[in-house]
């Protein structure tokens, strides 16, 4: 078994093909990217095969890159540092650095200790022995508070299974596994890393799709980055997925479905009052429900066009999708940064 300095050598000088891309997002981590790393090191010291870990400054304000930089030429680490020009938030981040990763496997976590990167060998073994597409750890006994943290994700996840189909007890885990090939047909926009498992399962079968218990740290330096706000934020991200995964092929129907809907229902009063008009003899101008009418028919072609609309737009999104969510200041590698 070759040791991770070894390893990293003879891939160089052999030109061979990475096997696992380690993928970190940080933003304001100065205290924890360094025992990151020794822990990192550590845990894939006996990893059988080649890796790399791509750290991605999410913009951070203080010494989190300076503090990286100074493992850059630590023996037997593959390491890149990978710098945004500002904050674009985590998903941006963990999409620059998916797009930065070259493994056949890929595996993100968080950068704040919390997770811990000594499950990562077994979890790439269970993905592997199991033969799925995504491995999603799952916090069993999570070091977070009970009112802010754990109970909002609880009903979180829970939401998230029921209406997305894809059920899994931790979608808030950021230690997960993946297949290169699979996850890079994924692309990542907004606040969305949290529904990664909903969009692989727009890739592949759900069935290939599963968890595994991991360990949870409580955090041990700075501040957490989110509160109970994200809960709200979670429900309009949800709706927004529940959209995309039903109807990101053809938003006409969704928009079309709910015009002829009203313009049925339009039809009907409208119909009624003419024959409460003409046939009854009955005043109908100042009547509500011929308001009501009125304006169940223009909602209806109001609808009916923004469908026609969403599909140009959806038809346009497919025909060109290069647009990234971020903007790379520099990349570090070794005694080298370039743009």
């Amino acid at each position: 078994m070759r040791t991770t300095a070894e390893s990293v050598t003879s891939r160089i000088e052999a030109a061979e093909p990475i096997e696992l891309s380690l993928v970190v997002p940080l933003f304001n981590e100065e205290e924890s990217v360094g025992p990151l790393i020794e822990r990192i090191a550590a845990a894939m010291t006996s990893y059988p095969a080649s890796w790399e870990l791509i750290l991605v400054d999410d913009g951070s304000t203080d010494a989190t890159v300076a503090n990286a930089k100074s493992a850059l030429n630590r023996p037997g680490l593959d390491l890149k540092i990978v710098a945004l020009q500002r904050n674009f938030g985590q998903t941006a981040a963990m999409q620059a650095g998916i797009n930065q990763a070259q493994g056949r496997l890929i595996a993100t976590l968080d950068g704040d200790l919390q997770n811990d990167p000594k499950d990562i060998p077994g979890m790439v073994a269970e993905l592997e022995r199991r033969e799925l597409d995504l491995l999603v750890g799952w916090r069993k006994n999570r070091q977070d508070g009970l009112l802010l943290r754990k109970i909002p994700s609880w009903i979180a996840n829970r939401l998230i299974g029921r209406i997305t189909g894809v059920r899994l007890h931790d979608y808030g885990c950021s230690l997960k596994i993946y297949r290169g090939s699979v996850i890079k047909q994924v692309k990542l926009m907004g606040e969305m890393h949290r529904f990664i498992p909903a969009w692989v399962a727009g890739v592949v079968p759900s069935s290939r799709i599963g968890e595994m218990p991991v360990t949870h740290h409580a955090r041990q330096h700075g501040v957490s980055k989110y509160g109970i706000s994200r809960t709200f934020r979670v429900i309009l991200d949800l709706l927004s997925v529940m959209f995309f995964m039903r109807f990101k092929a053809r938003p006409g129907h969704f928009f079309g479905s709910v015009g002829l809907g009203l313009g049925a229902l339009s039809a009907i009063i409208l119909a009624y009052l003419f024959i409460d008009k003409f046939i009854m003899g009955n005043d109908i101008g100042t009547r509500p429900l011929f308001m009501i009418g009125v304006m169940l028919f223009l909602s209806a072609v109001q609808m009916i066009t923004t469908g026609i609309l969403a599909e140009m737009i959806a038809r346009t999104y497919y025909r060109e999708d290069t647009a990234v969510s971020y903007i790379i200041r520099e990349v570090y590698e070794g005694d080298q940064a370039h743009q």
